[in-house]
């Protein structure tokens, strides 16, 4: 039941080449940085990488991103993250953009095992009916566009079936865990991070704080051990970084 081990290198050992990874993390908050660092220097590449983002700032999946280890990205969001539009838009990479609901959903149903669900979301659009660019050919041409899916009618109501996602490996980060896995999130960190961890086949937690077995309130558990197989305690210094995406500073009022 102690599925604490010895470092992220170890944990993430055996990620092969090609390999499907669902990596947690909502723009710069709750991202296991350090797996994924653990991941780079392993020197896998080829990896189809399903997350709300793809990194920013050089951290995160960034890193991967960068070396060119991502084949293909299961994402909602490309936002300001440059060398990801560069990437897609050059034909480097494959991009299945989908709403972030649904990412979400689809990740959850893969963790319960459901196999797909109808959801509303996309409807008339070319996320139903087919088109949308998977990838380019680099000269602004699509390579391979995504195929239409089913859509039913339900009490006069149209709704398109999405699949369950499931990935060989969920890397995710959690603000405290103990040795069987139990998991807590902190705010933000929660919209993604525990979807991940249930859709991985064998799921790999990065914790800011490792408790022992009882310490922490089974009310208080925000996603329970069964779904995590490997913990990595992170140093304090690597508990504590924590980047900040956006800088706003209010001007200070002075008195008159």
């Amino acid at each position: 039941m102690d599925k604490v081990v010895a470092s992220a290198a170890e944990a993430v050992a055996d990620v092969q080449d090609g390999a499907s990874l669902a990596v947690g993390g909502f723009g710069l908050s709750g991202v296991p940085n350090t797996l994924i660092q653990a991941v780079y220097e392993a020197g896998v590449g080829g990896l189809a990488v399903v997350s709300n983002n793809c990194g920013a700032l050089d951290s995160g999946l960034a890193v991967l991103l960068a070396a060119h280890r991502i084949a293909r990205v299961t994402g909602s969001y490309i936002g300001a993250n440059k060398e990801f539009a560069r990437q897609y838009l050059a034909g480097e990479l494959e991009l299945e953009l989908i709403p972030q609901g649904t990412l979400a959903e689809r990740l959850r149903a893969g963790g319960c095992g459901i196999p797909a669900f109808y959801t509303p979301a996309g409807v008339g659009t070319q996320v139903a009916e087919g088109g949308l660019p998977w990838r380019y050919d680099g000269d602004g041409g699509v390579a391979l566009a995504s195929p239409p899916k089913e859509v039913r009618a339900f009490d006069g109501a149209e709704y398109v079936l999405e699949r369950g996602i499931t990935t060989d490996f969920a890397l995710v980060r959690a603000a405290k865990g103990d040795r069987h896995g139990n998991l807590v999130f902190n705010k933000s960190s929660r919209n993604f991070n525990p979807l991940a961890a249930m859709a991985g086949r064998i799921t790999v937690a990065e914790v800011e704080e490792l408790v022992e077995p009882g310490a922490i309130d089974p009310d208080q558990v925000h996603l329970p051990g069964i779904f995590v197989q490997r913990v990595v305690a992170l140093a304090p210094e690597q508990a504590a970084d924590k980047k900040i995406e956006f800088r706003t500073v209010t001007a200070r009022e002075v008195p008159a």
